[in-house]
């Protein structure tokens, strides 16, 4: 069953990726101000990080099925203006489809991740989540590669149509499955008769306090994405640097092999999670963190091609890894304060991703590739060494469990 829902997420991704670089390019052409493109990523994560604080109470009233269900139908309902309205009118739809799109992904990435414990298990949840990863990335590297190809020869409509049909796959899938999670939000949102109900504000930030190292978790998740907004500027600069008559070749070419290393990791965490019966822990975070940090300072290093194809593949192995130890370990929360903790994740990245996006496209102007990648990952490496230091000092200090 859950291959299933993974088959039609990586059907969706790729229409995800596919209409990020063909809505971006859409949208330079139609208004021709890269200001303009600007604005439309702007409102993309500003309504991701407004919908990771409505989430988790969203989803105490709804079922995980119907946000899946119903934030597919949103995101392919609104590319029909873009296919089927005059010219005059798309510019007005582009900011309609930033908006829904940016606010759809992340309540539908926050209701799958929250609900997989239900649909799985507890014991198969590294395995779930390693799938998922793996789809994505597949689904990555094929929007991106095919983004081009698709625009330069049947334009920005087949695109666009092209877009909506993987939306609606994947809404047909959620509907043909019986997804778990329905009524995890009546634990937490039901209180006894007599007493004045709690609100909900601060349930995300009370999981996480329930759980040691949690908010340090999250906080370190959040400069992570910090540094992921330099790597994700700075390589189109690096690349036109290389080779300024194939802008694009270094960029894809990383990509791939990122995508590739990623994958590999997937694999090797499935077998691992097969043979002890473990999932990944907190501390593989750490350790991830620490090394794609690492990795992608050293990919703007000018190393030889054979050097940096490796780094490359590291760099994604060690991102596949942060991935599903980060989702596993939320998702060891109970189920109710669940979804709120994925909820206020998801506005932490947003925000980091965000505000890193402006910070490095300033310094950008100013500073090497090199240089603006290097501190923003090395602020991520610091924080990751200040986590594994106090996540391990927390567990010596942890008392022993007294006996049954």
């Amino acid at each position: 069953m859950f291959r299933f829902l993974v088959a039609g997420y990586a059907v969706s991704s790729y229409g995800t990726f596919l209409n990020m670089v063909a809505l971006n390019l859409f949208v330079y052409e139609t208004t021709g101000r890269a200001l303009a493109m600007g604005l439309f990523m702007a409102l993309r994560l500003g309504a991701g990080f407004l919908a990771g604080l409505v989430a988790g109470g969203l989803l105490a009233r709804c079922t995980a099925k119907s946000v899946m269900l119903w934030t597919n139908i949103a995101q392919g309902a609104v590319m029909l203006p873009l296919i089927l309205a005059p010219d005059g009118w798309r510019t007005a739809s582009l900011f309609a489809v930033s908006v829904v799109v940016g606010s759809c992904g992340t309540l539908f990435m926050v209701a799958l991740r929250s609900s997989v414990p239900e649909m799985v298990g507890e014991e198969r949840r590294s395995w779930a989540n390693s799938l998922s990863v793996t789809g994505r990335s597949l689904a990555m590297v094929a929007g991106f590669a095919s983004a081009g190809v698709v625009v330069s020869l049947v334009g920005y409509t087949a695109a666009f149509v092209v877009d909506l049909a993987t939306f609606a796959v994947c809404a047909l899938t959620v509907a043909l499955l019986p997804v778990a999670g329905g009524d995890r939000g009546k634990a937490v949102t039901e209180e006894p008769e007599g007493e004045r109900p709690r609100r909900r504000t601060p349930v995300a930030f009370a999981a996480l306090a329930a759980v040691p190292g949690l908010t340090l978790m999250v906080a370190l998740r959040g400069v992570d994405a910090l540094g992921s907004s330099s790597h994700n500027a700075a390589l189109p600069v690096h690349s036109a640097a290389l080779d300024d008559a194939h802008p694009a070749l270094f960029v894809s070419a990383f990509w791939c092999l990122w995508a590739v290393g990623n994958i590999v990791a997937q694999q090797v965490i499935q077998r691992y999670g097969r043979r002890t019966g473990r999932s990944v822990g907190a501390a593989g975070f750490g350790y991830g963190t620490c090394v794609m940090s690492a990795a992608f300072i050293l990919a703007f290093a000018g190393f030889p091609t054979a050097a940096t194809a490796v780094i490359a593949l590291v760099a994604g192995a060690a991102d596949g890894l942060t991935e599903v130890s980060y989702t596993s370990h939320l998702q060891t929360l109970p189920a109710g304060p669940r979804a709120h903790a994925f909820g206020l994740s998801a506005t932490v990245e947003n925000l980091g991703f965000g505000v890193g996006m402006i910070a490095v496209a300033a310094a950008l102007e100013r500073f090497s590739p090199l240089a603006v990648v290097g501190w923003s990952h090395g602020a991520a490496l610091a924080f990751a060494v200040v986590f594994l230091v106090r996540t391990a000092g927390a567990r010596r200090a942890r008392p022993a469990a007294p006996a049954p």
